[in-house]
């Protein structure tokens, strides 16, 4: 089982596709059904969301984390033959595990120079790093706070036409840490099943219980893919806590 969370492709025909780059054993993973080798180091993706006062809208820190964590994996630099490309494969290849935190103001601009990507997305920003063994995290990233990442629900209206959603179960109420957290997980896991080689828009959205259930049914017939958790924080092994889909 993966430290902190356990990510799912369900019925997404990846054993008929090859996948490349860096996703690819991702993709072989889930296709597969089998869990992640460890090897006895726990590494985690680093996500920064910028919080400053007052905060972006809740739905584009959501989009830019969810963008951000992709971004990682499928720049030049993570690809065979980068620089990035040794740290992001380990990774990869045993766990996907992510942890978000909150910086603003002078925390925010002293991340940025560290290795990673920061997307924008409507005045939301977040910065995915590179990850690392979780006992061994620059003090510029540790000294940021994990907890009391919380934003007011807002309104974001319908996706767009055409772009992925990445679904979040809304009775749920998972922290927008954790949130971040999640979307990123079903960002890569959605990449992986379609061999996307850029990022694209992602629409993050709400789930009400019966959406939730006909794309729970999606699922099962291999038309989404499944992010489910570990339960290690917020909520129980094995709940669904995002579902992506096609646009």
């Amino acid at each position: 089982m993966v430290p902190g969370v356990t990510e799912e492709l369900s019925g997404t025909g990846l054993a008929d596709r090859p996948a490349v780059g860096v996703l690819a054993p991702l993709a072989a993973r889930y296709a597969r059904g089998a869990a992640p080798v460890s090897d006895g180091i726990v590494r985690a993706m680093p996500i920064i969301l910028r919080l400053e006062r007052p905060p972006a809208a809740r739905t584009p820190v959501l989009e830019a984390a969810a963008a951000a964590a992709l971004a990682v994996c499928l720049d030049p630099r993570s690809q065979p033959g980068g620089e990035w490309h040794d740290t992001v494969a380990v990774w990869v290849g045993t766990q996907i595990r992510k942890i978000a935190r909150r910086a603003r103001g002078a925390h925010w601009a002293a991340v940025q120079e560290l290795p990673g990507v920061t997307w924008e997305v409507d005045g939301g920003q977040a910065r995915a790093l590179l990850p690392g063994p979780v006992d061994d995290v620059p003090r510029v990233v540790s000294r940021l706070q994990i907890g009391g990442t919380e934003l007011e629900p807002d309104e974001p209206g319908p996706p767009p036409p055409g772009v992925p959603v990445i679904w979040v179960n809304a009775a749920l109420d998972l922290s927008v840490g954790k949130a971040a957290a999640q979307v990123g997980h079903a960002s890569m896991l959605y990449a992986a099943a379609h061999d996307l080689v850029e990022v694209p828009h992602f629409a993050v959205r709400d789930a009400d219980a019966d959406r939730w259930a006909q794309l729970c049914a999606a699922v099962g017939r291999g038309e989404a893919v499944a992010v489910r958790d570990a339960g290690f924080t917020e909520v129980a092994p094995g709940t669904i806590t995002c579902i992506a889909t096609p646009g």
